[in-house]
């Protein structure tokens, strides 16, 4: 069976107050930095039964309602389209985390349960307080401008089909096992992403079912799969891998919660690139190739070269927006954009 071998690098001995996060960002390779969290108080009580684990959940939770994903046994917990890719293989729902906790709870004996999801979860808008007891320190300078934002993800077992986020990540196995699939950003070509809208969970997912790959529909996954790395995080684990990477995620245990955090090391000012992408299927992939070929030397010379380049033999009065971009020129660039697109 097809199937990625490399394992992913283990980092042993990393204090939870003293983490090494200059040396990530430099190497910027994915990196397993074994059990950072096994003193988090939810990790205890995961590994004295999942029931201690969701009730220590219920202690901190405030109430507030949140999305949740609903699938039947029948998908086996692959969040993901359905055969005719009309639409999501499962049901989005806002509802109380108790009550998901108590779905889990009731199915947790189950050979193939139902499957029920909360990912990407604000901790400090619903479990207040619980970051007290469950939290990396963030003690570098990186972070003075560049808070990290901690989600929770939680759920029974579940497939999270391969993806890439744009901020770097940090993801903490806290109750349960997860393994990763990790391939680096040049894979795209062979990872055969799928519609931009509508999509799981935000961002493109790959088509490739990696459990049963289909080697005719998509030849080039072989490549990726030399490519690619595996890691395998039990409770107490934490995963560093860098912007866009692409990742699936299988969580494996009947209950199973994952603590992460976000972050950009580029000035808040910035935009999304998602929006420069799909600005660019709107004006640009449809062109002749002849023209593409032209703007793609554009794009290179202003945007992928070095920046110092395009302004560079210019007078510092007549650099305009080829100057280095700060906050009032975003907000300038921003307007011209939104004057120019309501046309």
């Amino acid at each position: 069976m097809l199937k990625v071998e490399r394992k992913t690098k283990v980092l042993e001995g990393c204090e939870l107050n003293n983490l090494p996060y200059q040396k990530l960002m430099a190497d910027a390779e994915p990196v397993i930095l074994k059990g950072v969290a096994k003193n988090w108080a939810l990790v205890k009580a995961g590994q004295e039964s999942d029931e201690k684990a969701i009730a220590y959940l219920k202690s901190f939770y405030n109430g507030r309602p949140v999305g949740s994903f609903f699938g039947r046994p029948e998908i086996k917990g692959r969040y993901f389209y359905n055969e005719e890719l009309t639409e999501l293989n499962f049901e989005t729902r806002r509802v109380p985390v108790d009550q998901v906790l108590d779905q889990i709870q009731q199915h947790l004996k189950d050979e193939n349960p139902p499957t029920f999801y909360i990912g990407s979860t604000s901790i400090d808008a619903c479990f207040p307080g619980m970051r007290e007891s469950n939290s990396l320190v963030f003690n570098d300078d990186m972070f003075e401008d560049n808070d990290p934002l901690m989600s929770i993800w939680i759920g029974n077992p579940s497939t999270a089909s391969a993806h890439y986020d744009a901020p770097n990540n940090i993801a903490c196995c806290v109750v349960g096992r997860r393994t990763f699939t990790l391939f680096p950003p040049d894979q795209i070509h062979n990872l055969y992403p799928g519609p931009l809208e509508p999509t799981p969970g935000g961002q493109a997912i790959s088509m490739v079912d990696f459990a049963n790959p289909d080697l005719e529909k998509h030849p080039r996954f072989r490549e990726a799969v030399a490519a690619g790395q595996v890691a395998e995080l039990e409770a107490g684990d934490v995963l560093f891998y860098p912007s866009m990477w692409w990742h699936q995620v299988e969580a494996t245990n009947p209950f199973n919660v994952l603590i992460n955090y976000w972050w950009n090391t580029s000035p808040k000012f910035m935009g999304t690139p998602m929006n420069v992408l799909k600005h660019a299927l709107l004006s640009l992939r449809d062109r002749p190739e002849q023209e593409k070929l032209a703007w793609k030397e554009v794009f290179d010379y202003y945007v992928f070269g070095p920046s110092d380049v395009p302004g560079g033999h210019l007078p510092e009065h007549a650099k305009g927006e080829l100057a280095p971009i700060d906050d009032l020129t975003a907000r300038q660039l921003r307007a011209y954009l939104i004057n120019r697109l309501n046309r």
